[in-house]
Order: structure tokens, then C-alpha cells, then sequence
């Protein structure tokens, strides 16, 4: 079946392009993994349009897009709250939105988080670049969205109005406290250096980005000089910390080998909350097992699941 254009550019918006979970397999031959930066929410906008959850979607970071339908739509938009409106007209995050040709989609005023996803019944189309069609702009794999440009896909019409319930729906903190699993390199790092870590307060500083979230603090972390190290494979949610104490928590556009000794990752299912922490953001640290991470990792699956069974199942 052909694309079609599904949405024409007024605005860009700061920077809007297309992700979905992420080109997984080639970070061995330096290809990094992208992807959405909060992957539970653009999962929940798939699995409420009726999609398969790593159908691509687009990405919105802090200012929203002004996008005008050019055919009837079925859309969800889940993630960070920027106010959506259609035709002006405030309509409700997580929940199947009809819209009809002509139709402006558009976003006002900032209410929470950093990012938000616009899911399109029936996918984003897109170059597929190594499998995936997730923008990279650093690696020169597609591009964020600019004025007049049109957007394609294979818009599927869905009649039935689904909205998620409140239990399932992310809440978005100014302040978080995040699951860590210690390592690799914990022998770099003294047990006094470790609790300090655990005990310290961090901010987000206004210039992370999509490759890594830099924190700091007031506490000093590292009394002594730390070692160097080989470079090697850094994972989603590896904590580096530099030679002046500050961190760097790795993010979807992480490079993908790193020589700063690492403290820990953030476990999987704490990187959603994180990627959602805007500038200034508050956050601690605390050390989980692999046991309590796969765990929880488990319990989320289990819950994307059923809801993806249960949407499609209705459909």
C-alpha cells in the first residue's frame, strides 16, 4: 500500500521528528539506538490508535507543532502535556482523537514534562534507516520536521473512541527519585564516594539533549582523581561521572562507546520518568538490584501487553 500525506507543517514547533523504539542491533558497528526518549508513552499512543507499540510516531520536544490534517485521521497524543488543541479547541491527552481533513492540530501553553507523542491510527511513514525509522540528527539519519514539509503514512480509519484509564497514565515530577543498578566499574569507586552518591541531590542542567542529561550538584562526589579507563559499550541510562564530580546519565542518542568510569544505569523503567525531568529538575539516586529491576521491568510489559491484546481485540 502507498503512503499518503496525512499532515501538512505550519509550524515545526523547537524540535519535532519521527521515532519509534529504536534501531536495535548495530551499536557494535557504532550505529547508535535513537529511539523515543520516552518509549512507555509513545507505546500507549500506539496501542490507543490501534497500532503495533514500535510503529513510529512523532516526537515533540517542549514547543508543539502546528500540523493541519490533509485526510480523516485517528490520532492520540500521550507523553509530556503542552496543551493540545484541535482547531483551538483543547482536547484530552491519552484518548483516541478523530480528525477530519483540514483539521489544525496544534499546542499552547507548557503544562508538564519534555516531551509528548503524536500516535497516527495505521503509523508515521518514514525512511527506514538499519530497521528503524527513528531520526538521528547528530548521525545524519533523517531530519526534525520543517515549515510546508508534509508528512506521509497509511492512516487506518477507527471508529470506536478509546480512552486509557487514569491508573495507567504516567505522572510527570519536578523532583524524581530513580532505581540505579550499580556498576560496571564500582572497583573505581570508594564506598565513601558510593553513599555519597546514593545521599546527594542532583539537577538537570538546561543543557542536556537528547544524547545525555547532565546533572550536578553543590555535594562534591569524587574526593580523589579517578582512573582512566578503556573506552567501551555505554547502555540507556549509564551514569557517567566526570572528573569534576558533576554526571551524565546516557540517553536515546548516547554515542555508543564512552570512556568516563560508570557508576551505575538507571534501571529501564525509571528512563521514561527521567527523559520527562525538565531543566532544573530535582533528582536522587537509590541502589536496586537486578532482581527488583527485572521485575519491574516484567510488571510494565505485562501491562503493555494486556492493553495492546485489549485494544485490538475491540478494534
Amino acid at each position: 500500500m502507498n503512503s499518503t500525506e496525512i499532515f501538512r507543517v505550519i509550524r515545526p514547533g523547537l524540535r519535532t521528528t519521527i521515532q519509534d523504539l529504536g534501531r536495535k542491533g548495530y551499536q557494535r558497528f557504532g550505529i547508535p539506538v535513537s529511539g523515543a526518549m520516552d518509549s512507555y508513552a509513545m507505546q500507549l499512543g500506539n496501542i490507543l490508535v490501534g497500532n503495533r507499540r514500535n510503529e513510529a510516531c512523532l516526537e515533540v520536544a517542549l514547543i508543539g507543532p502546528e500540523l493541519v490534517a490533509k485526510t480523516q485521521l485517528t490520532i492520540a497524543i500521550t507523553g509530556a502535556n503542552f496543551t493540545p488543541k484541535i482547531n483551538d479547541i483543547p482536547v484530552p491527552m491519552y484518548s483516541t482523537i478523530r480528525m477530519n481533513e483540514g483539521d489544525s492540530l496544534s499546542f499552547g501553553k507548557h503544562q508538564s514534562g519534555l516531551f509528548a507523542y503524536i500516535a497516527v491510527a495505521g503509523g508515521v511513514g518514514s525512511l527506514s534507516y538499519f530497521h528503524s525509522k527513528s531520526t538521528d540528527i547528530q548521525s545524519g539519519l533523517g531530519r526534525e520536521l520543517w515549515r510546508d514539509d508534509t508528512v506521509l503514512g497509511l492512516p487506518i480509519k477507527r471508529k470506536q473512541r478509546i480512552r486509557l484509564h487514569p491508573k495507567f497514565i504516567p505522572t510527570i515530577s519536578t523532583e524524581l527519585k530513580l532505581g540505579v543498578l550499580e556498576g560496571p566499574h564500582t572497583a573505581f569507586f570508594s564506598n565513601k564516594i558510593r553513599e555519597k552518591f546514593f545521599q546527594t541531590e542532583f539537577i538537570v542542567l538546561p543543557n542536556s539533549n537528547r544524547m545525555g542529561y547532565r546533572l550536578s550538584s553543590s555535594n562534591v562526589i569524587l574526593e580523589e582523581e579517578l582512573p582512566n579507563i578503556w573506552s567501551d559499550a555505554v547502555p540507556l541510562g549509564g551514569i557517567q561521572i566526570l572528573p569534576n564530580g558533576d554526571a551524565i546519565v546516557l540517553m536515546s542518542d548516547r554515542q555508543t562507546v564512552g570512556g568516563y568510569p560508570r557508576i551505575g544505569a538507571v534501571m529501564t523503567t525509571d528512563i521514561p520518568k527521567l527523559s520527562q525531568l525538565i531543566p532544573n529538575g530535582k533528582l536522587r539516586f537509590y541502589p536496586v538490584t537486578i532482581e527488583e529491576a527485572q521485575a519491574r521491568y516484567r510488571q510494565r510489559e505485562q501491562i503493555l501487553s494486556t492493553l495492546e491484546t485489549f485494544r485490538f481485540h475491540i478494534t
